[in-house]
């Protein structure tokens, strides 16, 4: 067994995700702490110019502009959220073997062969002294894979740790939301299923000034407007069949039309359940039960949506299960990074569309 943490810093923008395990790449055999470090508004305008000017790149190298800023900001709070996550729990960084550092996505265009996560991979080993493994998703992509969505075999590991009868849906409910599917030990079908937080995130911010909808309350206070998420459900992403992946900005065309802030929360947020639920007919059987993680399972209002359509399936939060709801993409990305350590598969033809099962990873040195 090998002590790891991962650092996860998602489509939500929100911070980052710091959660330590106990894992030889296949089993988990223990959950340690985990911690969370805020981007400041600072920080989070620094990310949102970068994602605006990273449509133009064509390179994953390029750092123009405001990008390059936005990398050192990125790696400097990955610095001190480990910094601070090792002091607070007493941990001597002499006990940590591997640290996974996933990075800010600011560009996912797999068609393209091109995904683009910053963050000094170099500078942040430098800064921790400990090993990190990086670039996860760049193999994946380069063989022909969506590059995405890579939680999936952490989610095997843990669904595997329960005794449920039939096909589970683990959900992860970011920026982004995703999908894997689970039936036995041999089925494992993982894929993007539209936005999560992203749109709603947005609209918040641009109509209340806050940058999300603290547990549904807006959204609860509203009526979802169906039309108009019936015609957001006809874009053709949806009748793909996984393996599929998305970026945090392709939905970022869809306008709501003039309505009060309650019903445009409303109409988002069922939106995502909707978009979560159109993925049941591409399954190979319908989910008897349904785990959420990531922002949305503190959402009850997006729960309860969920629930409305994937009905009589069970919804569950992963927190429910004793898994960490916040912390389940930074515990992945240790487990990936101990995956990768030993030549392990981190995809798969059923969950990326890459040819071949493909391990990954770069390792940055102290």
């Amino acid at each position: 067994m090998m002590t790891a943490i991962g650092l996860m810093s998602g489509t939500s923008l929100d911070g980052v995700d710091v959660a330590l395990i106990e894992t030889d790449g296949e089993r988990v055999a223990a959950f340690g702490p985990t911690g969370y470090r805020p981007y400041t508004d600072h920080e989070r305008g620094l990310l949102r110019e970068a994602l605006a000017q990273a449509v133009a790149l064509t390179r994953r190298d390029a750092r123009p502009g405001v990008i390059g800023e936005a990398e050192r900001a990125v790696t400097m709070a990955h610095a001190e959220a480990v910094a601070a996550f090792l002091a607070r729990n007493h941990i001597a960084r002499e006990d940590i073997e591997i640290v996974g550092f996933h990075g800010q996505t600011i560009l996912h265009r797999p068609a393209q062969r091109l995904t683009v996560q910053i963050g000094d991979a170099d500078a942040l080993a430098k800064a921790i002294r400990v090993p990190v493994m990086h670039d996860f998703r760049a193999a994946d992509v380069a063989a022909g894979g969506q590059g995405a969505p890579f939680v999936p075999v952490y989610h095997r590991a843990l669904a595997q740790s329960q005794s449920r009868e039939g096909a589970v849906c683990v959900v992860n409910i970011g920026g982004v939301s995703n999908i894997t599917y689970i039936d036995g030990a041999e089925t494992l079908i993982a894929c993007d299923t539209g936005p999560g937080n992203a749109l709603l995130d947005d609209f918040m911010l641009r109509v209340t000034g806050q940058s999300f909808d603290g547990e549904g309350r807006l959204a609860a206070q509203g009526r979802p407007d169906a039309d108009w998420i019936a015609h957001a459900l006809q874009h053709p992403f949806f009748a793909q069949s996984p393996p599929k992946s998305l970026d945090r900005n392709d939905f970022a065309s869809l306008s709501l039309p003039d309505m009060a802030p309650a019903d445009g929360a409303a109409t988002l947020t069922a939106f995502t359940a909707a978009a979560i639920a159109r993925i049941v007919p591409l399954l190979p059987k319908r989910p008897e039960s349904w785990i959420v993680a990531g922002g949305g399972a503190r959402n009850p209002t997006m729960l309860g949506m969920l629930r409305e359509r994937v009905a009589p399936a069970s919804v569950e939060s992963a927190e429910a299960l004793g898994w960490s709801a916040d912390a389940i993409e930074a515990q992945a990305f240790a487990y990936l990074a101990a995956r990768g350590l030993q030549g392990l598969p981190l995809s798969y033809p059923s969950t990326t569309g890459v040819p071949i099962p493909m391990t990954g990873g770069v390792i940055a040195k102290p």
